[in-house]
């Protein structure tokens, strides 16, 4: 994979996504976020890939003990049961890697909990297979703020790119003038943008105003 230039950038079309373990025994133990955060920037990132129609997969480890994912990820994906695992590290799972293959996308996302074990353990495995592996750090956490820290800097060493969901959702539209996106994007920013919704918010409210106006 490049690091540089314009083709080290994602792109809807050779991107695929694999969200794992959000269930609610994983968040009891979740240290290096407030929950609420990684809560938010998951469903952020899964629909800002429904917007893309970029393929996600949802996946869960020993559901019956660990519950099913959290309802709001499972809501932007309501017709899509998750592929319920025994293994730890997903990639071992061919229910899960034999969609992957047959979509022929090599920019694989990821996002997990926790991120020193259940993203480090596939992304370092897809890695040697050739996939162009992406690390989505502030929707993935650990039991620690080092267990996060030390997981990143393993799977950075070993090639992976490490990116923050609202960077995915950027260099998916990449261009504001790609209008087919543009408003589902906007969508998604204005519910789980924080800050960047709150002035989002403003500006719309300005506009109106000055569009009320006749200015």
């Amino acid at each position: 994979m490049s690091k540089t230039g314009l083709e080290a950038l994602l792109t809807p079309e050779n991107s695929i996504l694999v969200l794992i373990d959000h269930q609610p025994y994983q968040f009891t133990n979740l240290n290096s976020h407030e929950p609420t955060i990684i809560i938010n920037n998951v469903i952020g990132l899964a629909k800002t890939a429904k917007v893309f129609n970029v393929p996600t997969i949802l996946t869960a480890v020993i559901e019956e003990r660990g519950g099913h994912i959290i309802k709001g990820l499972q809501d932007v994906f309501p017709e899509q049961k998750p592929i319920d695992r025994t293994f730890i590290n997903t990639w071992e799972d061919l229910n899960v890697t034999d969609i992957v293959k047959k979509s022929g996308r090599k920019q694989l996302i990821l996002a997990a909990l926790y991120t020193e074990i259940c993203l480090a353990m596939p992304a370092i495995q897809a890695l040697a297979e050739g996939y162009d592996v992406f690390i989505v750090t502030d929707a993935s956490g650990g039991v620690s703020a080092e267990a996060h820290d030390m997981a990143v800097r393993r799977m950075v060493a070993a090639g992976a790119v490490p990116i923050t969901w609202m960077a995915v959702l950027a260099e998916w539209q990449r261009d504001w003038a790609r209008e087919e996106t543009a408003a589902g994007v906007s969508s998604v920013i204005l519910e789980h943008g924080g800050a960047s919704a709150a002035a989002f918010a403003w500006e719309l409210q300005l506009l109106a105003g000055r569009a009320g106006s006749g200015s």
